[in-house]
C-alpha cells in the first residue's frame, strides 16, 4: 500500500497543448494562468496542491488508510483540498460564535467531523434509495438530512471511519459524491419533472445520464480553475435556475430542428454576481453531451487560474463575450458549426412544482416544501414508507430545496397528500413557507457569520401570523432567501427578499447577527420578463431578531403601494428606498 506522501507526487492530467496564435492572452496582459495561453505552470498555493496529485486519487488513501487510522492521520493537503473532490468538508466546531469567523485561521474553526454532499443529478429516488439516505442520516450523521438548492443531499457529524460504509451503501442504489465539492464539475441540476410532465418539451433525462457515463470521474475534468455548474431542463418552467449556471441547456423547439436545447454559458453569484449568457447556439439532444465537454474544456483550458476569486468560468466569459465563446467552442472542441436557435419562452409557472399536476400518462406528480430544505433521517425513511404505500414512483430534488413525488395513481393522490402533510411536507403551503431557502449557517459552516435555518424557520413562522390577514392578496409567492456570509448559497441575489448575513452594530451600539438586504431579484419567473438581480439597500441592515417585522413592514407597503398586476420583485424596483427601509 502508497503511503500519502507517495500518493501526493501521483502527477495530475497534463495541461493542454498551448492554444493557436489567434487566441489572445486576457485583456489585463497579465498572466492569469490560463493553460493554453501562460502554460500550466501553478500560479498560487491551491494550484499547486492540484498539480502535485490528482483530487479523485484520494478514495483510495480514505478507504485504505485514513478511515482504518482515523482523524489524526489525515495528510493536511488531502484534509483540506482534495477532500472535496469526494463531497467531504470538514464542518464547523460547535460554540465559536459568528464575530470570530473573519477572525481565526481555519484549522481553528474546523472540527474533527465533515459535511458530507450526495449529488442527485435530478434523478428518480425510489423507495429503495430514499431508505439508504435516511439510514445513513440516522446511523452516521446524527439524524441530520437536508435538500440543497443543488439537488444534493448534505450530511453533517460525518466520522472519516464511516465513510467507506457510506459510500459502499450509496453504491446499491446508485448515488454518489464523485465530484460533489472541489474544482471539478459539481452535481447537476435536472428537471424534477424529466420524462413525465405532460407539457415537457423535452425529455433532459437521456443526456444526463449521458454526460455523467462519460464524464463524471474522468481524470482530465478533475483539475478545473473552480467549481462548474451545470442545469439541464426540458420544461417550460424553466426549473434548473439556468441563469446562474456555469453552463445550461434549455429546452426549447427548433422551427426546423425540431425539440432540442438552447446554450447558456457563464452565469454565477457569490460576491460577484453575474447571469448567464446565451450564444444562440442550438443544441441537439445528439450533441449535447459534447456541446458540455466542449464548454468544461474551454474552461479548464482558458479560465483564469492566477486569482480564486476570479477563477469563474463568468470571468473569462466577460473578458471574451459570446460570439469569441461560440467561435472558440465551434472551432477548436466541437470541429462543426452549432445552429442558430430560438430563446426560450418566459416560463410558464413557478419552477418549484409544489402541488398536484397531471403527468402525461394520466397520474399525478406531486410538489412537497420541508422548510427551508430540513429533511431527517427518519422523514427520509417516512417518506419511503409512503411512497410504496401510495404506489408512487419515487421522487425527486428541485432546485429550491422541495420534493417532487412521482407517479401518484389518480385515485391515491388525496391520500398522498395527506400523508406529506402528516410528515410535514407542504402541498399547499403559504405564499412565504413556499418560497423561503437557507443556507446551512452558523450551525456547521466555517464560513457563517450567523444562523440561517433556524432564523428561517422561527421567521417564517411567525410571518404566517403577521401576514394572515394580507397573504391571499398577495399576486404570488414572495421567495425570501437567507444566507449565512456573502457566498450567496442560498442565492440571495435572485430573491424576492434575499439576506446576506453579517455581524451588524445597532443604534445603541450593540454588535448583533443581522442582515443586509437585497430586493427585486428574479429567476425563470413567469410573471417577469426578463431575470434580474435584486436592489441592495447598501445602508439598510436588519437585526436577526427584527426580521418578521421587517419583513412584514415591507410586504404591507408593497400591498399598499403597487399598481393592478405589479409583483413584488417590479414593485421593490421602483419603490423609494424609503418605502423599502
Amino acid at each position: 500500500m502508497d503511503s500519502p506522501d507517495t500518493d501526493l507526487r501521483t502527477p495530475a492530467p497534463s495541461a493542454p497543448a498551448a492554444a493557436p496564435a489567434r487566441v489572445r492572452p486576457s485583456r489585463s496582459g497579465k498572466p492569469q494562468g490560463q493553460w493554453k495561453v501562460d502554460g500550466p505552470t501553478p500560479l498560487n498555493s491551491n494550484e499547486e496542491v492540484k498539480a502535485a496529485g490528482n483530487g479523485l486519487d484520494v478514495r483510495r488513501r480514505i478507504e485504505e488508510t485514513y478511515a482504518r487510522e482515523g482523524f489524526d492521520s489525515i495528510d493536511g493537503d488531502d484534509l483540506h483540498g482534495r477532500f472535496r473532490w469526494w463531497g467531504l468538508y470538514t464542518q464547523r466546531k460547535p460554540g465559536i460564535d459568528g464575530g470570530r469567523t473573519a477572525q481565526l485561521e481555519p484549522h481553528e474553526l474546523e472540527d474533527r467531523y465533515f459535511m458530507l454532499r450526495v449529488r442527485s443529478d435530478g434523478a428518480l429516488l425510489p423507495p429503495r434509495a430514499l431508505r439508504v439516505l435516511g439510514s445513513i442520516a440516522t446511523d452516521f450523521a446524527r439524524g441530520t438530512a437536508d435538500i440543497t438548492d443543488r439537488q444534493n443531499v448534505q450530511y453533517h457529524w460525518i466520522g472519516i471511519e464511516d465513510v467507506p460504509e457510506i459510500w459502499r451503501r450509496l453504491d446499491t442504489v446508485g448515488l454518489e459524491t464523485t465530484t460533489a465539492c472541489g474544482d471539478t464539475p459539481r452535481g447537476f441540476l435536472g428537471s424534477p419533472v424529466a420524462g413525465i410532465a405532460a407539457d415537457e418539451i423535452i425529455d433532459p433525462t437521456p443526456v444526463i445520464a449521458e454526460i455523467k457515463r462519460r464524464f463524471i470521474g474522468d481524470p482530465e475534468l478533475a483539475n478545473l480553475p473552480r467549481k462548474f455548474k451545470t442545469a439541464i431542463t426540458g420544461h417550460p418552467s424553466l426549473d434548473v435556475a439556468h441563469e446562474i449556471n456555469d453552463v445550461s441547456l434549455v429546452g426549447v423547439v427548433h422551427p426546423e430542428l425540431g425539440p432540442g436545447y438552447d446554450l447558456w454559458v457563464g452565469g454565477a453569484l457569490s460576491t460577484t454576481p453575474r447571469l448567464a449568457e446565451r450564444l444562440g447556439a442550438f443544441v441537439t439532444e445528439e450533441q449535447a453531451a459534447d456541446v458540455w465537454h466542449g464548454v468544461i474544456r474551454i474552461f479548464r483550458d482558458y479560465g483564469f487560474r492566477r486569482l480564486r476569486n476570479k477563477a469563474r468560468l463568468k470571468f473569462l466569459l466577460a473578458d471574451w463575450g459570446t460570439e469569441r465563446f461560440r467561435e472558440v467552442l465551434e472551432t477548436e472542441y466541437l470541429g462543426y458549426a452549432l445552429a442558430d436557435g430560438p430563446a426560450p419562452a418566459p416560463a410558464t409557472g413557478p419552477g418549484d412544482h409544489v402541488g398536484v399536476h397531471p403527468q402525461k400518462d394520466g397520474r399525478s406528480y406531486i410538489g412537497a416544501a420541508p422548510t427551508v430544505g430540513r429533511i431527517g433521517g427518519d422523514l427520509l425513511t417516512r417518506l419511503a414508507d409512503l411512497v410504496e404505500e401510495v404506489g408512487a414512483e419515487g421522487v425527486r430534488l428541485t432546485a429550491f430545496q422541495k420534493l417532487v413525488v412521482l407517479g401518484v395513481p389518480a385515485e391515491r393522490v388525496e391520500d398522498a397528500v395527506a400523508g406529506l402533510e402528516g410528515l410535514g411536507l407542504r402541498t399547499r403551503p403559504g405564499a412565504l413557507r413556499r418560497s423561503s431557502m437557507a443556507c446551512t449557517g452558523l450551525e456547521f459552516c466555517k464560513l457563517a457569520i450567523v444562523d440561517t435555518k433556524d432564523t428561517a424557520e422561527r421567521t417564517i413562522d411567525e410571518l404566517e401570523t403577521r401576514l394572515a390577514d394580507v397573504e391571499d392578496q398577495l399576486e404570488a409567492p414572495i421567495s425570501m432567501h437567507v444566507n449565512g456570509c456573502p457566498n450567496s448559497c442560498a442565492r440571495i441575489q435572485t430573491a424576492d427578499i434575499g439576506l446576506k448575513g453579517q455581524i451588524i452594530t445597532t443604534d445603541e451600539g450593540e454588535q448583533v447577527p443581522g442582515f443586509q438586504v437585497h430586493l427585486g431579484g428574479s429567476l425563470g419567473r413567469h410573471d417577469l420578463e426578463v431575470p434580474q438581480l435584486g436592489r441592495t439597500l447598501r445602508q439598510h441592515k436588519v437585526a436577526a431578531t427584527e426580521l418578521g417585522e421587517y419583513v412584514e413592514r415591507v410586504v404591507r407597503r408593497y400591498v399598499a403601494g403597487r399598481d393592478s398586476g405589479e409583483t413584488f420583485a417590479a414593485w421593490t424596483h421602483r419603490a423609494e428606498d424609503e418605502e423599502l427601509r
